[in-house]
């Protein structure tokens, strides 16, 4: 806000001075004799002089000049003394005074001039106070909110506006809080919840680790001589084991769905609104790394799902392709088959084995051709995870270094 009233300031400054300097200058026109009409007049009584004598001015003609004297021997003393303005040529080898009259009001330029720069100013000035009221006052009640954000001060609603700027900002920024709040409130609900079946599933994994402790000791101690009591023993361990497993893959499955916690909106879009932002993302980027980026045409049709999630698949297939490709071309593709559209992300330079591609959809796992690449495994999982939440499908297939990996949409 200080910065805009020194703005101001400055402007209201600067008009001033435009107003200033633009008297000066009429004033300084005012004071100025070039360009005066009785110096016309002059020119034409010397004209008439020239071609009919001095004595056939008839000064009755003119407006401005009121008497002309020729300089002779008898008027030398008093040639140069005059009651009124005097304007000297030398014609002919004769010198002439040409006594004037003339007064120069400038009074109404200067009025015309100074109402049109007032005008000027107070319109300049209406522009920056309503800049300063509807958007840098504005502005000032919510540059801090990204910061208070950032800290984890979540529950404090912004306070809705009718501004036409910041009106859907602020109401945007609102909706990002309240996201990020649902989003902590969550991710508390599931740690509470993990940490409850943790200690639950660790409970109830010394029941059946305690029996096989005892089967232990009792084969250790030779306790049972008998071999059908040995075999009981033994599959009575086994059983022991598949229960501990059980109980491991359902800490598996919960750890999993922790990261997976992933909305979908079901729905429907256009393919071309989906391409559009994807072309919007990549053009200049991928300008930049000199890689060709190849759209190939298509038909538009109306798909099902969740645009900003089929965004993110495909977004996540191309980052992909930028990291582990040879760099020279990324290429879409179209096919329709049935009732599905099938988008295909195609890159040179592929070094993943064969079969190392069967893999890569699967979790926290990592190729051997990632080598100082950094990532978590986890992209090309999610992608999987969302299109089977959107009813759809991702595969990759690897030939000869070139992958290309294949969403498929339902189509409406």
């Amino acid at each position: 806000m200080k910065s805009y009233l020194k703005l101001l300031t400055a402007v209201l400054a600067l008009m001033v001075s435009v107003l200033v300097g633009a008297n000066l200058l009429l004033v300084q026109h005012d004071v100025n004799d070039s360009g005066r009409p009785y110096r016309v007049e002059a020119s034409r009584i010397l004209h008439t002089i020239s071609e009919s004598g001095f004595d056939s001015v008839d000064l009755h003609q003119y407006q401005y000049i009121t008497n002309v004297e020729k300089l002779t021997s008898a008027n030398r003393s008093s040639f140069y003394e005059a009651d009124s303005d005097y304007l000297i040529i030398k014609s002919d080898n004769e010198v002439y005074r040409f006594d004037y009259t003339y007064s120069y009001d400038n009074t109404d330029n200067i009025v015309i001039i100074n109402v049109c720069i007032a005008l000027i100013s107070l319109v300049c000035i209406m522009i920056l106070l309503y800049i300063g009221i509807n958007i840098i006052r504005p502005f000032e009640t919510i540059k801090e909110t990204p910061y208070e954000l950032a800290k984890g001060h979540l529950s404090i609603p912004l306070k809705e506006t009718k501004g036409r700027y910041f009106g859907h900002f602020v109401w945007g920024l609102d909706l990002l809080r309240e996201k990020l709040e649902q989003q902590k409130q969550s991710e508390l609900k599931l740690q509470k919840e993990k940490k409850t079946l943790i200690l639950s599933l660790s409970h109830d994994i010394k029941t059946p680790l305690g029996i096989i402790e005892l089967y232990a000791k009792a084969l250790e101690k030779n306790l049972y001589t008998d071999e059908k009591k040995k075999q009981q023993t033994a599959i009575g361990i086994q059983h022991q084991c598949v229960e501990i497993k059980d109980y491991m893959n359902q800490i598996i499955t919960a750890s999993n769905e922790d990261f997976l916690h992933l909305e979908v909106q079901e729905g429907e879009f256009y393919l071309a609104e989906l391409i559009r932002q994807i072309r919007q993302f990549y053009s200049d980027k991928l300008a930049l790394l000199k890689t060709e980026f190849i759209i190939a045409p298509y038909d538009d049709c109306l798909l099902k799902g969740d645009c900003d999630r089929a965004v993110e698949v495909l977004q996540n297939v191309i980052e992909n392709a930028i990291k582990y490709g040879d760099g020279t071309t990324i290429a879409l593709s179209f096919a329709a088959e049935e009732n599905c559209m099938l988008i295909s992300v195609r890159n040179d330079g592929c070094t993943l084995s064969a079969p190392e591609t069967l893999h890569i959809f699967e979790s926290f796992w990592r190729g051997s051709n990632v080598g100082s690449n950094s990532g978590s495994g986890l992209g090309l999982y999610i992608c999987r995870h969302l299109m089977h939440q959107m009813g759809g499908e991702i595969f990759a297939k690897n030939t000869d270094g070139t992958m290309t990996v294949t969403a498929v949409f339902e189509k409406c």
